[in-house]
């Protein structure tokens, strides 16, 4: 169990683990990470409407964000846009990832998607669309579309995140 204190000196001190015997110690920021990724992952859990760009904003960074290499995941959704499944798909290099359009229409199928949103990180931490990601995205898109699958947003994250939905380029 994590418990926050906090103190007039500092806005707040670590969080703490109870142990079993009843004392208290500091959280590793990987258990707080831990702990930040499965109350995201029980909010985006199979079924849950997503009901703000900000929770799927959370849900990325926490998942892509930390990550040193390139990683390209699609969150699957159905016709009312509840998440069906996040999926990670590819793993590049430090700087790109090889990504197969006709691998996503086979996951789509998978998992009998209606609509989707890709994301990928940058981890230069810089989340400036380039012209691969412009162009994948485009490929992707009308893959999916031969399906009927539509592609609501392909969300890049890095310190911040970037939507092509919101910079109007899907």
């Amino acid at each position: 169990m994590l418990k926050r204190t906090f103190n007039k000196q500092a806005e707040f001190l670590p969080l703490r683990i109870k142990k079993e015997n009843g004392r208290y110690r500091d959280a590793s920021e990987e258990e707080i990470l831990d702990a930040a990724l499965a109350i995201i992952d029980a909010r985006f859990s199979k079924g849950t409407a997503l009901t703000s760009p900000e929770k799927t904003n959370e849900f990325l960074k926490l998942h892509l964000a930390p990550i040193d290499h390139e990683i390209f995941a699609v969150l699957w959704l159905d016709n009312q846009h509840s998440v069906i499944a996040f999926e990670e798909l590819f793993r590049g290099t430090i700087d790109g990832a090889s990504v197969y359009p006709r691998e996503v229409v086979k996951a789509a199928l998978h998992h009998n998607a209606a609509a989707c949103i890709l994301c990928h990180n940058h981890p230069s931490g810089i989340a400036e669309p380039s012209q691969a990601d412009k162009a994948i995205t485009e490929k992707v898109k009308h893959a999916l579309a031969l399906i009927d699958v539509r592609t609501l947003d392909h969300m890049i994250v890095a310190e911040k995140t970037c939507s092509f939905a919101e910079l109007g380029l899907i």
